[in-house]
């Protein structure tokens, strides 16, 4: 993307030359600028109360499960669910096949009679077709959804977790509720209610709204794709493991958005699991979980040339980005790596920031910089500020905190009618957008937020002047009006996520991964099935 400050930023370079000792931050080339206007917002608000991405909607269902005398085989014994109160007839007219995601809301009575309530997520996949059943991925252990009974039986082999679900009502066509009993290596650990969701799409609403239309689409052979960037006319796209499969980095020539032509797949021996890319100059950035940073030469777009690694310790990078001349790379229970990219296939360490509460809460899974601060989504930890005007002197500035620590993921930061506001969202069941003013870090306030369905989750996103692009999983991408931030307000949208795609599993993390915005008319998402799909920018 041709950045308007490019001019000023040519401008600054000569002075480091002459001398500086770090460039002063410029506003990354993937977050609002100043003023991103025009606004139907004066700046004013009312202070929301926060409550933590799950509010206790009181039990799902009428129905219970009998504990006493419980064996080791107790979540296998489907006779011990009180079902008398519940629906089969409704329960019959359900579709023998769909991908499910649900909330599970647990009760437990304390020592001192007060009760504790808490909430879990699992997902599960009916089939009809003659493939298996699952539940974390895994064949069922039970199935009976016939004749007006709805009861799946799974287990988690690696966490030696056995979970059964029992229906018992159907609000709605694409709802079940109904009660769970978990065990862990033969020991009951809960039991209570869930609420499940078919997730492939929304009930009512259409494929496509808001004038998206999907230009094309082109399936990604290496691994899960989770990530991409857009840079000299080819998207670059990173995938996880999966499936049997090896991750890496895959390569289009997206110079005609409607006929993309792949280029190249590349991964490491003992190294694909790829997580995050950007790219600066002839320069791309790929965030590995075993040996840091990886740096590949790109000055021949189509044909990447593996230059060197970044190493960050025992943990690889999860994410990576890239502001002014700095490189960021966030790695988990360790801290945030920060380069010098001035020259961009040289980069040198010039710090490793970590935040209060670093590395109990996990570290760091992104951060934005904006404004000479950095904001830190450091995971079951706070939103955290941090003052890098001064790489040798950051400084912790604020924080935000949620009384369900909440996995912190990401964030975006612009500013608006004078206000510096943060688009913040968690990861995991129930997550959604938050707007939060930090304009003074010691007192960060919720003004507004977005949420789609709470069985699902929203990943990463980008910010274009009173534009927020969402990547949100299953929900698929998600297109925000923030001209007014206590109030987003979705323009426009398109599902990507359909079940009879390859490969696709009841997991939570499903859909759509990510979104870049580059400012060629196109939109580029990365679904964890489909691929690379692009979309015209309305």
């Amino acid at each position: 993307m041709t950045r308007p400050l490019r001019p000023l930023l040519a401008a600054l370079c000569l002075q480091w030359l002459a001398g500086c000792d770090d460039p002063p931050p410029q506003p990354s080339s993937d977050g609002g600028v100043p003023d991103a206007g025009p606004y139907v917002w004066d700046g004013t608000y009312t202070e929301l109360e926060e409550h933590g991405d799950w509010i206790d909607p009181g039990p799902f269902a009428p129905c219970g499960f009998d504990a006493q005398d419980a064996s080791t085989t107790v979540c296998e014994e489907l006779p011990r669910f009180d079902v008398s109160r519940c629906d089969p007839e409704a329960l019959a007219a359900l579709p023998q096949e769909g991908i499910y995601q649900a909330n599970t809301r647990d009760e437990k009575r304390q020592e001192d009679g007060g009760l504790r309530v808490s909430n879990g997520a699992v997902g599960f996949q009916l089939r009809s077709d003659g493939g298996p059943s699952t539940l974390y991925d895994e064949p069922l252990l039970q199935r009976d959804t016939q004749g007006g009974r709805f009861s799946v039986v799974g287990k988690h082999t690696r966490l030696g977790l056995t979970v059964a679900m029992v229906g018992c009502q159907t609000p709605t066509s694409d709802i079940v509720t109904g009660c769970f009993a978990t065990c862990r290596r033969g020991k009951l650990t809960q039991q209570g209610t869930f609420e499940a969701h078919r997730v492939a799409r929304r009930a009512g609403e259409p494929e496509s709204s808001g004038g998206l239309t999907l230009l094309s689409e082109r399936h990604v052979a290496l691994g899960q794709p989770v990530d991409v960037y857009v840079t000299k006319g080819h998207a670059y796209v990173v995938s996880l493991p999966y499936a049997g499969q090896d991750g890496g980095l895959t390569v289009f020539d997206v110079s005609d958005p409607k006929n993309p032509f792949f280029k190249a797949s590349i991964s490491l021996p003992g190294d694909n699991f790829w997580n995050g890319v950007w790219a600066h100059g002839d320069a791309l950035y790929v965030a590995s979980n075993v040996m840091g940073t990886l740096v590949y030469d790109i000055s021949i777009p189509g044909t990447p040339t593996f230059v060197r690694n970044l190493p960050t310790g025992t943990s690889g990078a999860h994410t990576v980005f890239v502001d002014g001349e700095r490189l960021y790379a966030m790695v988990p229970n360790t801290g945030t790596f920060v380069y010098d990219v001035s020259q961009p296939l040289n980069p040198i360490q010039r710090a490793r920031i970590t935040v209060p509460g670093d590395p109990d809460s996990g570290g760091p899974h992104d951060s934005f910089a904006y404004g000479n601060r950095l904001y830190v989504s450091n995971a079951f930890g706070f939103y955290t500020v941090m003052d890098v005007t001064d790489l040798d002197d950051v400084r912790h500035l604020g924080e935000y905190p949620r009384p369900d620590l909440a996995y912190s993921h990401h964030s975006e930061v612009g500013t608006f009618a004078g206000r510096t506001l943060a688009f913040e969202g968690s990861e995991g069941s129930n997550a959604h957008l938050r707007v939060l003013d930090v304009t003074d870090p010691t007192h960060i306030v919720k003004l507004g937020e977005f949420s789609m369905r709470p069985v699902t989750s929203i990943h990463n996103f980008i910010l274009r002047g009173t534009r927020l692009y969402v990547a949100w999983y299953h929900e698929g991408l998600r297109v925000l009006d923030v001209s007014n931030p206590t109030k987003p307000t979705q323009v426009a949208h398109h599902h990507t996520f359909r079940e009879s795609d390859p490969n696709r599993g009841d997991n939570l993390f499903e859909g759509v991964y990510g979104v870049r915005v580059p400012g060629d008319g196109s939109i580029y998402v990365v679904d964890s099935s489909r691929g690379l799909l692009i979309f015209n920018e309305p």
